[in-house]
């Protein structure tokens, strides 16, 4: 740790997550209890859903993947920290990767025996250095498809591992002056981006010499819809696709929105309300109404959005549309 990360409030929330990741059951159990508050509301990915206090996070989550993948590397790629401009507090909010070879089963994914990279957003609500409320979102369908016995589904993209950020400066970023001009300029696309044509699928102050977005963007999204290059690659490989399935998506419900130097983070539990129009993920249209869990975070440089890390909770979502996707892996895994 530097000098100048001596009293900055990500440094200790970083440090305790890598303890209860990388050091001796005992060590690590002791720093998840004193990381996070006895009445820490712990918000997870379905189907754990709903946790309450370090204990229960162990109980629930972290010993589970230790089990799962033996000696697991908890690889950061973006972590940065912020006053929120929607919601309540301090958070922090992180990207990145478990690496290791998956022995056991975790959340009903069952094991490859494999090298995976299990990627995950996680965002902590900070109280007088300890976490009081947290948000944590696996990507467990990405998971499944590193299995090798992934159900079909509808990707449109490419799917593929995570890069961090192309400058590799995502960690703990030092650019706080940045920061406001950072923000501003994802807020103002989120609220452009909620407008759409209905028959052309645009949106104002996406693209152009005063759009939002570069003209290299890269778009990065979860398992089910796979990754993508440039604004008109993130039209034809996401979006079109979402806005014919959910015409009438809104969101919102944010639980924070931050901005640290460069990087941006807003995430919602849940984020969007929509109905089920049209085929998505390979589900025919139901005419449910549903919702859905988000996190996003973006990379700023230059006055354009650069990149976009984006993960939902997808395995929420097609069960709420009736496909049980961890059930249906389970019996290809079974042969």
């Amino acid at each position: 740790m530097t000098k100048s990360q001596a009293n900055d409030p990500r440094s200790p929330i970083l440090t305790g997550l890598r303890t209860i990741y990388g050091a001796d059951e005992g060590a690590a159990r002791a720093a998840a209890e004193a990381l996070f508050a006895p009445d820490a509301q712990i918000d997870v990915f379905h189907p754990v859903n709903a946790l309450q206090g370090g204990a229960a996070f162990w109980d629930a989550m972290i010993r589970p993947l230790r089990a799962a993948i033996p000696g697991v590397m908890r690889r950061d790629e973006i972590f940065i920290g912020g006053d929120t401009v929607m919601g309540q507090g301090y958070w922090v909010a992180s990207f990145g990767h478990y690496v290791g070879l998956m022995q056991g089963p975790f959340c009903g994914v069952q094991p490859s025996g494999k090298l995976v990279f299990l990627r995950y957003g996680e965002y902590y609500r900070v109280e007088n250095g300890k976490v009081v409320e947290a948000k944590i979102l696996h990507d467990l369908i990405d998971l499944i498809r590193q299995t090798g016995a992934c159900p079909p589904l509808q990707d449109l993209g490419t799917e593929m591992l995570f890069p961090g950020p192309a400058t590799h400066d995502g960690v703990l970023p030092d650019a706080a002056e940045r920061s406001v001009a950072s923000g501003a300029l994802v807020w103002k696309m989120l609220a452009d981006l909620s407008h759409y044509d209905p028959e052309t699928f645009q949106s104002p102050g996406q693209t152009g010499p005063d759009g939002a977005w570069g003209d290299d963007m890269l778009w990065y999204g979860p398992g089910g819809i796979g990754s993508t290059h440039t604004y008109q690659g993130f039209e034809d490989h996401h979006r079109v696709a979402y806005l014919r399935a959910f015409p009438d998506r809104k969101g919102g419900n944010h639980f924070c929105r931050i901005s640290d130097g460069d990087y941006v983070a807003s995430g919602g539990w849940p984020s969007q309300t929509l109905t089920h129009r049209d085929t998505y993920l390979g589900v025919p249209a139901t005419n449910l109404a549903l919702t859905l869990r988000v996190m996003d975070l973006w990379r700023v440089e230059g006055g354009k959005i650069r990149e976009n890390w984006v993960l939902l909770d997808f395995v929420e979502l097609l069960s709420n549309m009736g496909r049980d996707i961890i059930a249906e892996h389970q019996a290809l895994a079974k042969g």
